[in-house]
Order: structure tokens, then C-alpha cells, then sequence
């Protein structure tokens, strides 16, 4: 009643009515570019962009010329006095995407400077690849951009993420102590296995590490205490045989996408509650793979959120199975690409005999390639019994009504005895999507 009484007092109340706290707030989701405009809507706005604790220099929101990369000397001068008009207080975020060239490396160094030491930016990230289009014709793809990691000493910096450089890491890593330093994501980079040792040493802090497109290691050794979350993406050589070894007691997350190590090893973690192995199947040997990673949850007993495809058949008649005592007793969410096939099925009884207090699966259909002939003959016959004495909740993605899947609903309605609800979220068709449909009470038949 207020807002309306207000509203009929003042008919032509503007966005420059609003209070500096609210425009500000609008302006956190402009890139800086954006921001920067806004100065010339009126007096009012014209130092607000300047107050913003986020700074977003993103090259892709430039007007594109052919070939893009033309607009690169404009962008340098835009970045550089930018920060020459923007006062000296700390920021929360410095983010610059661009596409490098040898020739702005004064630049860059300066850009990072000034967000490091002077704006004292918590967090910083640097992408200097953005998308493949923009190099397609452009010879500054070999280009690298050499980040002096040294500088970090001298600002507060919290997060980093680093995409397409080259790491120069100090001698004397170890002794720096970059003790603010608690999130690092690194991105198409070359690594040692010295380099992944220095760092960790150097940033004695560090709870989250992420490493995706990087190459170069042999021997990864990550050993922390302090570390909580650990990632790797796309990291493999089919001409190495490279291995990682993990000693981490307090790690709680980790996770591998499409990484082809020879060998994995984890010490024991206790504190492991999330769990994910995601790997594009196009050969036998990805099977095994698959194997290697998930026999780390030998180590991890008290996981309680695991994501995975279901190739468990493969665990059934593998050379080197889990032990027959090993139970996941912790978990209670499963997340589980899969299909419904007599392999899937086997493979998926097979882990909730494992797992019997998983309340949540989310089930999202992929063809997984395996012919049900691929079963051993012990296996042959058709699951009678699927424990799910806590499972509360099914939602079931990709849904086209095969004949599979229906059946697999009703093994659903039949084995989980406390089951509340299914989800079933249908296959979109062109541009057609459907609404989720909701079974909540479920019936004694079909």
C-alpha cells in the first residue's frame, strides 16, 4: 500500500530515484564495459561504476571485427584507463578474458599488478583463450601469456584461475607462504610434476585445487593436509604412462573427468564424502579405467553423495573386484547416467546391494553400448531382487517410454518399500519440452 501510494505521489520516478545501494547492486551484473557506459546516463551515475567491487573485462562483449582480433589494441586502452580512473580500493573480483599476443605483455603485467597489489582483488581470473573461433585465423594461438605467480605475495588474492599461460613458478616457492591463497583452477596449462609439489608447498592454505587440459605430469604427488576438493578434467597422454598419488586425510570432494592416469593410488580418506568418475566410453580399455577409479572407494568408506556411470556389470568379473566385505553404508545420493537394459540392471542391483541407505537417485539415460550377451553366464538371469530399503526418491531424465524404462518403473514400484515419489522428466523433441510428471503414490500395479 505504501510502494503504491508513493508511486501516485511521484508519476515520473526514474531509475535515478533509486537509491545509490540499489544501483550499484544492478550494476554487479554488467561486465565492466557495460558499467562504464552507464557513466553517461547522468550525473548520478557517472562515479558509480568506479565503486563496483567487481571488475569484468571480458574482450567477447567488444564489437567484433574481421578478424576479431583487430580490436585488441582498442580493448588495451579501454582496460588501461579504466584502472587508471578507478580508485584504489579493494575489490572482491578482477576477471579478464582476452585473446593474448606477445605484444601486450606490458599490458597484461600491469593489469595484473594493479589488480593483485593495488585494487587487492580476492579473487582473480585470468582466460586468455575464451573460445576456439577467435583463433582460428589468428597466429596469437601459440601466444602465451607468462604469469609471474611471484606477484601474489604482495596482494590478498583468495581465488585464482588461470586459463592458457605459462607458470612461472620462484625457486624459492616453497618459502613464499602465500597463506591467503585458498582456491586455485588451472586451465590448459603445462605442469610438472615439481610444479604441482611447489605449489602446494607454497600456498600452505590451499583447500581446493582444480586441473583441467594440463599436461606434462608423470608422477602427480598431491600430499595436504589441508586440502578439501580436488578436480581433474581431461588429462591424459596415450604415450605416457602417468600416475597420481593422493595424501590427502582431510579431503572431502573429488572428482574425474575423462583422466587416463596408468595408476591411481588414494591413501585413506576419511573425510571423503563426495565422489564422481565421469569417462567417455569409446574403447574395451575405458572399461578398465572406469575399474581403476572406482576401486578408490576402498578408501573413501563414508562417502555420501556418489556420481558415476553405471558400469558396475564390469566390477562383477573384474580381475580386481572390491573386496566382499566393502559396503558404502554413508551413502545416501546417487547420481547415475545409465540405461535399462539386462546389463544396466545387473550393474545397477549390484551397487544398491552395496549402498542400502541411498534415500535420492537421479537417473539420467545414456545408451552405455553394452549388449546384454556381454553378461557373464552367472549373471544370465534377470535380477529378482533390488535393495532399496531407504530409497525415497527417483527422478528419472531423458524419459522416452521404452519399454526398458517402463519396466524398470515398475521394479521401482515393487522393490522400494519407502519409495514417496518418481520424477520423470520426458526427453525434450526439437524445441518442444514437456513438464516433469510426478507419480507420488505409488500403486500395488501396473
Amino acid at each position: 500500500m505504501e510502494a503504491t501510494a508513493i508511486t501516485h505521489r511521484n508519476p515520473n520516478r526514474t531509475l535515478n530515484d533509486l537509491p545509490e545501494e540499489i544501483l550499484l547492486h544492478i550494476l554487479t551484473f554488467f561486465p565492466t564495459l557495460d558499467a562504464v557506459q552507464t557513466s553517461l546516463i547522468s550525473r548520478k551515475w557517472r562515479p558509480l561504476w568506479s565503486r563496483l567491487r567487481f571488475l569484468r573485462f571480458s574482450y567477447e562483449h567488444f564489437p567484433l571485427n574481421d578478424p576479431p582480433s583487430d580490436n585488441r589494441d582498442f580493448f588495451a586502452e579501454f582496460v588501461d584507463r579504466a584502472l587508471i580512473l578507478r580508485p584504489h580500493h579493494p575489490i572482491d573480483l578482477f576477471s579478464l578474458s582476452f585473446i593474448y599476443h606477445h605484444r601486450f605483455g606490458l599490458h597484461v603485467d600491469s593489469w595484473v599488478r594493479s589488480a593483485v597489489t593495488h585494487l587487492r582483488a580476492r579473487e582473480l581470473h585470468l582466460d586468455f583463450f575464451i573460445d576456439r573461433e577467435y583463433h582460428q585465423t589468428d597466429e596469437s594461438f601459440n601466444h602465451k601469456y607468462d604469469f609471474p605467480f611471484a606477484v601474489l605475495r604482495n596482494g590478498a588474492v583468495a581465488v585464482l584461475k588461470l586459463t592458457r599461460v605459462e607458470l612461472t613458478l620462484p625457486a624459492s616457492m616453497a618459502a613464499m607462504g602465500l597463506v591467503s591463497l585458498s582456491s586455485m583452477y588451472l586451465d590448459e596449462v603445462y605442469m610438472t610434476d615439481q610444479n604441482v609439489t611447489d605449489l602446494i608447498s607454497g600456498c600452505p592454505n590451499l583447500e581446493e585445487l582444480e586441473l583441467q587440459h594440463c599436461w606434462g605430469m608423470e608422477k602427480m604427488k598431491i600430499h595436504s593436509k589441508k586440502m578439501k576438493k580436488l578436480a581433474f578434467a581431461y588429462i591424459y597422454d596415450s604415450e605416457s604412462r602417468n600416475s597420481i598419488e593422493i595424501d590427502c586425510p582431510n579431503l572431502c570432494s573429488i572428482s574425474f573427468d575423462n583422466c587416463s592416469f596408468t595408476q591411481f593410488v588414494l591413501k585413506f580418506a576419511p573425510a571423503l564424502v563426495e565422489f564422481s568418475v565421469s569417462i567417455v566410453q569409446i574403447e574395451e580399455h575405458d572399461y578398465d579405467l572406469w575399474c581403476r577409479i572406482v576401486k578408490l572407494l576402498e578408501q573413501a568408506p563414508y562417502v555420501k553423495q556418489l556420481n558415476l556411470q553405471n558400469w558396475w556389470f564390469k566390477l562383477l568379473t573384474s580381475e580386481d573386484p572390491l573386496s566382499k566385505s566393502f559396503k558404502l553404508h554413508n551413502l545416501n545420493h546417487l547420481e547415475l547416467p545409465t540405461g535399462y537394459t539386462h546389463c544396466d540392471l545387473v550393474g545397477l542391483a549390484a551397487l544398491l546391494e552395496l549402498s542400502p541407505n541411498i534415500e535420492n537417485m537421479i537417473l539420467d539415460y545414456v545408451d552405455n553400448n553394452a549388449k546384454d550377451g556381454m553378461v557373464p553366464e552367472e549373471f544370465s538371469k534377470k535380477p529378482d531382487r533390488f535393495n532399496m530399503p531407504s530409497l525415497k526418491q527417483v527422478t528419472m531424465k531423458s524419459y522416452s517410454g521404452t519399454p526398458d524404462e517402463a519396466n524398470f518403473v515398475n521394479i521401482l514400484k515393487k522393490h522400494a518399500v519407502v519409495l514417496e515419489k518418481i520424477v520423470i522428466h520426458h526427453i525434450e523433441v526439437g524445441e518442444k519440452s514437456f513438464s516433469p510428471v510426478v507419480i507420488s503414490k505409488i500403486p500395488c500395479k501396473v
